[in-house]
């Protein structure tokens, strides 16, 4: 009998070791508006907050979060705003409320998120966390009738590779991983309490139309589409750059091959000329000639990155291009009636 409950109690806690993907990602409602109260307070200034929980199986509760500060100066920034998480979760937990860390939110602007630093943030907090979620939230593209919301984690391909620092060709080939394989979105599930959803049924107005509904037709796009198209000029420029840097890797590749194998020729000659003479043959190879040096490859992570912004930039484009469209046929209608 003791043996079958020991075995029961490893085979349950070998299950619970393997962790089930994460699916979901359910966050508050009063959670959501906070996020976006504080990110639209300080616009266009980048804000960014900790996001509190649990992590239920394939579910990852948000039910709390709170701003970090935004300081001007920039010394100490780290220590202080360690002290002030800890401090923070501290006097959350004397009130019982929900305290573990289980991602971070943070404004962007048009989408523009995807960077090094981000990915650099994901790994400090897989150190600590084992699954852990990035909340984006866009208050520019809001402005245009969207909740642009959208939670978001590394891949474990991805993380993979970032932790043995190696993304040349040969590697990303091996693992069949592309620029879209980078993040991962997951699908994210407003939840309201009872009370909360009568409370909301109640404030509902008798009106069919309000002057929201009236903001979203308005059909001047024209801010939001011009500065799509500067950041996405800028990211097609660096795109060009980074091209830049593989094409001047082939040239100083192809040159030292062609090195080499004219100094290899010279080598063999030689031997031949030392094979005559009865002498020794020289080795065909000398580390310590600087053309036999492996040239490093540049990373292609960061080609990746921008890549991946260009697809976001090119995807907004085109889904306000629409909707403007069916707008300006919605007016059309109207006015020749």
């Amino acid at each position: 009998m003791a043996n079958s409950m020991a075995r029961s109690f490893l085979q349950v806690a070998a299950t619970e070791e393997v962790a089930s993907p994460l699916r979901v990602v359910q966050i508050e409602g009063l959670v959501i508006l906070k996020i976006i109260k504080h990110c639209k307070e300080f616009s266009p200034a980048l804000v960014t907050g900790q996001l509190l929980g649990l992590d239920v199986g394939s579910v990852l509760e948000v039910t709390n979060c709170f701003p970090f500060p935004v300081r001007e100066e920039e010394e100490e920034i780290e220590a202080d705003g360690a002290n002030y998480q800890l401090e923070m979760m501290r006097c959350l937990r004397e009130v019982n409320v929900d305290n573990n860390t289980v991602g971070w939110y943070q404004s962007t602007i048009l989408g523009s998120y995807q960077t090094v630093e981000l990915i650099e943030t994901f790994m400090n907090y897989q150190d600590n966390i084992r699954r852990c979620v990035c909340i984006i939230y866009d208050p520019s593209r809001s402005n245009q009738g969207v909740l642009a919301l959208k939670a978001l984690k590394l891949s474990d391909s991805f993380m993979e590779l970032y932790r043995a620092n190696n993304f040349s060709g040969e590697k990303l080939r091996e693992k069949n991983l592309s620029w879209v394989d980078i993040f991962e979105e997951i699908p994210i599930k407003v939840s309201n309490s009872a009370l909360i959803s009568a409370f909301m049924t109640e404030l509902e107005s008798d009106t069919p139309v309000t002057q929201c509904d009236y903001d979203r037709l308005q059909l001047s796009t024209n801010p939001y589409m011009e500065r799509n198209m500067e950041f996405l000029i800028e990211c097609m420029d660096d795109l060009s750059m980074e091209q830049q840097k593989f094409q001047f890797y082939n040239r100083s590749l192809s040159r030292q091959q062609a090195q080499q194998q004219a100094w290899l020729q010279k080598r063999r000659a030689e031997n031949m000329a030392r094979k005559t003479a009865g002498e020794e043959p020289l080795p065909e190879e000398d580390p310590s000639n600087p053309i036999f040096k492996p040239i490093p490859e540049p990373s292609r992570l960061e080609s990746f990155l921008i890549t991946n912004q260009i697809a976001n930039y090119c995807n907004q484009i085109n889904g306000v291009a629409g909707q403007s469209f069916n707008r300006l046929y919605l007016m059309k209608s109207l006015h020749d009636k």
